[in-house]
């Protein structure tokens, strides 16, 4: 006897297995890896704006446009300070800045006529199921089948409509009940609404009907058991009106599509009938909600007022169901008609059903369904794609999460202002993560499914920080496919160029092995070498901006990006190198509008918001160099000091001592900026003049630390004098400790004489040791011998 060894999903935190080539719980791949895109879009752009960036710098290249947008032990720490600041306003959001032009606002800038381009598989943007081991989302118990079973199978008033011409049919007039069968009075087809099949009828011999379960778009829903596999629970999918033509193609067409389609987050084909010669579509029968039905539970509970999703858990089921969009786009097939009543939630799985709208991305010819207010807008025109299907997913996920109220109407084709909508203002990536989704030009949106998760599940990180609770710092990372983590922690002043995260290589790059050979130092050699590159790649053009900075050769960076962008003008990676020139020629308003462009990109990434904080801190935008910055600070660990010193000194700056306080509090006792954020914090109590607690406090914060004897010395001397002077003034409190020692002045003369006999002794000039020798005299206390 053999056995064949389960093979575990490969994804972190996944408790699934290898079956038929993909995880029986996320989804994933088999051996999924990681791939980069060539190119990324811009989300919604607008025309490019004067004068942003100067004429020399790679933004004028570009193009700039708008875009819509540790806990401290201190005994003086006030209210956390970011607790005011945990809801966004349209005044610290990302989305009023200028953006440099990307996609199709370059394209349309320029007169170019650039498509799309998407290069290697992005298999690196895989990811895993349900709330990523993020967040909970509340498990739905599977349901009783028999209990889903309509009493009164009926197609409501409301919903009858002539499957010919599209008038109301069937509709009751003087308190009568209007009529589930007849001919319709606006052209003459016939209409039927009531039920084919009734209970007992065995369908195909095979298939004894139970009842109807629900109605839809494409067809009446019958629960059926089958006779020929142990009385299992099938259900069955007939037409909704016999005489819609297009209807039955439909069902035709999700028999043939789906039989070729075996992935474990979408709902199983098992066969095809006929009854009475009517066709059905034989299929796993899934108990549990669909996200309609749970938003309608929500609804109920809060007395009839809607009650959208928590951000969370709305962007956790998007993320579960998006390796179901992938597999189906890998295979040639589009889903077209996604919205919340297509996602079953299953105890704490998900899947996708009801795929009578799918079809080839190459058929020309079949009737296209899609509902309005999730259908793309150019689908009308050049039919549906992977970039619709995009947009469908975030118009269901904006649906899930906001009172979408003209959906259908004023925003139909649009998103609400993100000055009108909470959700947007408090959780600026999500809204750059739906703008991109739902752009309106299709080039503009995600280019694949996997690039979307990547992204969404950045946000989700996010989202998840944000809602632990303002001040809270990130205890985690986690690695991106896109950029290196930060190394530099630099607290006096923003992070240069250099200092910001660098990109990291796409392995799947032609060139990517002959540039991993290319190890020399000095930039201009560098860039010598690069000219002699085998190919001019997308990596190759990127490593040769690089080189072209460190050498200071802004005409050469200038070139390259002209060439990237020229080719793809959705490459935001020639954004980011922009942004870097940028700001090493010292122009923090072109970088910023660089930087923005990328963060439109990427919304799920943290290294264009460090970037983009960076440069709003240089270039007078405070507020949103602070919101940036706190995101940062406690969605990665990788991320939480760089973020943190720059959030201490924008609070500094304003006269925020809390604020610059509980900044430094985030910089954990593992990196290696930690010392330097408790001496910074004690010299903020020590020059506070709040008093003997924050002098203890100032003293309190480097007691643990290992700091240079010279500055421990000299913080000493000057926390002591300033308590000295205080208990001269205002009397003791010897409750109160000061590096050991009772606020009592007889207590702190003796500790203040040995601090200047201390740093005397560390002095290297005997001028210095003299004089600090005096002072010591001059605080000794009087003794009587």
């Amino acid at each position: 006897m053999t056995t064949t060894a389960t093979v575990p999903c490969s994804e972190p935190g996944c408790p699934g297995s290898i079956e038929d080539g993909y995880c029986n719980v996320c989804g994933t791949p088999a051996g999924g890896s990681g791939g980069t895109p060539t190119g990324t879009s811009t989300g919604t752009t607008g025309a490019p704006a004067p004068g942003t960036a100067a004429a020399a710098s790679p933004s004028a290249m570009l193009g700039t446009g708008f875009v819509q947008g540790r806990p401290g032990t201190g005994a003086t720490a006030g209210p956390d300070p970011d607790a005011e600041r945990s809801t966004r306003t349209g005044r610290t959001s990302s989305s009023r800045l200028a953006t440099a032009a990307l996609g199709s606002a370059r394209t349309a800038a320029t007169g170019s006529k650039a498509t799309r381009r998407v290069g290697t598989s992005s298999t690196r943007l895989r990811g895993r199921g349900l709330g990523a081991g993020l967040t909970t989302v509340p498990s739905v118990p599977a349901r009783d089948p028999l209990q889903s079973v309509m009493a009164v199978p009926e197609v409501a008033e409301r919903k009858r409509y002539c499957p010919a011409c599209g008038e109301k049919v069937g509709r009751g007039r003087d308190g009568q009940p209007g009529r589930t069968s007849g001919f319709c009075p606006h052209c003459g087809n016939r209409f039927d609404f009531t039920p084919q099949l009734s209970p007992g009828d065995l369908v195909g011999g095979q298939y004894e009907v139970v009842g109807c379960l629900a109605h839809g778009g494409l067809g009446w829903i019958y629960l059926a058991r089958d006779q020929n596999v142990s009385g299992r629970w099938v259900v069955l999918k007939g037409l909704l009106n016999s005489g819609d033509p297009d209807a039955y193609a439909a069902a035709i067409s999700e028999r043939q599509f789906l039989a070729e389609v075996e992935h474990p987050l979408i709902v199983e084909i098992y066969n095809f009938a006929m009854h009475d010669g009517a066709g059905y579509t034989v299929m796993e029968y899934v108990g549990g909600e669909s996200l309609k039905e749970i938003l309608q539970d929500r609804r109920d509970a809060n007395k009839g007022a809607i009650d959208p999703m928590p951000v969370d858990q709305a962007l956790a089921y998007v993320l579960a169901i998006l390796p179901a969009f992938a597999y189906l786009h890998d295979h040639n097939l589009l889903f077209c008609d996604f919205k919340p009543e297509n996602v079953i939630q299953q105890g704490d799985g998900v899947k996708l059903i009801d795929l009578g709208g799918v079809r080839r991305s190459d058929d020309l010819t079949s009737a296209i369904f899609g509902t309005v207010g999730y259908q793309a807008p150019e689908v009308a025109e050049v039919g549906p794609s992977i970039a619709s299907d995009i947009y469908t997913i975030g118009r269901t996920l904006a649906t899930l999460v906001l009172d979408f109220r003209g959906n259908t109407t004023t925003y139909v084709a649009s998103l609400p202002p993100v000055a009108d909508t909470p959700v947007f203002q408090r959780y600026d990536s999500f809204y750059r993560l739906l703008a991109k989704a739902c752009a309106l030009d299709p080039a503009d949106r995600f280019a694949t499914a996997d690039e979307m998760r990547t992204q969404l599940l950045g946000v989700l990180r996010e989202v998840v920080a944000a809602d632990a609770g303002p001040g809270s710092p990130a205890l985690h990372s986690a690695a991106s496919v896109l950029f290196e983590a930060p190394v530099a922690d630099v607290a006096a002043r923003p992070l240069a160029w250099d200092e910001l995260p660098t990109l990291r290589r796409d392995d799947h790059d032609p060139m990517a092995s002959w540039l991993a050979g290319v190890n020399v130092v000095d930039p201009d050699a560098r860039l010598a070498a690069l000219a002699d590159a085998p190919e001019d790649t997308v990596e190759v053009h990127l490593a040769r901006a690089r080189a072209a900075i460190e050498a200071g050769r802004f005409d050469v960076l200038r070139d390259t990006i002209g060439t990237i962008l020229a080719d793809d003008p959705w490459e935001w990676r020639a954004a980011w190198l922009g942004g870097l020139g940028e700001l090493a020629q010292g122009d923090p308003v072109a970088a910023r509008a660089s930087f923005n462009a990328v963060y439109g990109q990427v919304p799920g990434e943290l290294a264009p918001k460090l970037a983009l904080a960076a440069a709003c801190e240089l270039s007078a935008e405070p507020d949103i160099a602070e919101s940036l910055y706190v995101i940062c600070a406690r969605t990665d660990a990788n991320y939480t000091a760089p973020a943190a010193f720059g959030l201490m000194r924008i609070r500094e700056a304003r006269g925020d001592l809390d604020g610059a306080l509980h900044a430094l509090d985030l910089v954990g006792p593992t990196r290696g900026s930690y010392v330097e954020s408790r001496t910074l914090r004690a010299h903020l109590l020590a020059e506070s003049g709040r008093g003997l607690p924050a002098l203890a406090d100032a003293m309190a914060s480097v007691a643990a630390v290992s700091i240079a004897p010279r500055e421990r010395a000299e913080l000493s001397v000057g926390v002591l004098r300033s308590a000295l002077e205080t208990v001269t003034r205002s009397g003791p409190e010897p409750t109160t400790r000061i590096a050991g020692v009772p606020a009592d002045e007889p207590a702190l003369r003796d500790a203040l004489e040995g601090a200047y006999r201390e740093l005397a002794a560390l002095s290297d000039s005997r001028d210095e040791r003299i004089t600090l020798v005096d002072r010591a005299n001059e605080v000794r206390r009087w003794t009587v011998r």
